[in-house]
């Protein structure tokens, strides 16, 4: 259980520093660390119930394999286009915008959040 906890906590620091860039308008800092947030949770359960890591990026996979909810799979689906985007500058046609991190951070809640209460059963 431990590792699961320190999963949850690394999720837990990651979308408090994307709150913190959204807050300095580093939009695409917190976009990325939105998605990585809900990608270690994610992990986390996974974790619980298959007994291993599973080293992926693609948050809609593991949702799915954690037969997640269709808004949980959604918010995921926004989500893991965060992972490249936003480190590669060729991928960006449009600079983040505030909106476009506040979408980020919020999706990210939602899916720690459902991953919360997955834990707690």
């Amino acid at each position: 259980m431990e590792e699961i906890n320190a999963w949850m906590r690394k999720a837990e620091s990651d979308i408090e520093s994307a709150v913190y860039n959204l807050k300095g308008k580093r939009f695409d800092v917190a976009a990325f660390l939105s998605q990585q947030a809900a990608e270690k949770a994610l992990k986390a359960l996974y974790i619980l119930r298959f007994k291993e890591l599973w080293r992926t990026h693609d948050l809609v996979k593991l949702s799915q394999k954690l037969s997640a909810p269709k808004n949980v799979i959604d918010m995921c689906d926004r989500l893991t286009q965060h992972y490249v985007a936003t480190r590669y500058p060729v991928d960006v046609e449009d600079e983040y915008s505030e909106e476009d991190a506040k979408e980020a951070v919020s999706d990210s809640r939602g899916v720690i959040e459902w991953v919360r209460k997955k834990l707690e059963k």
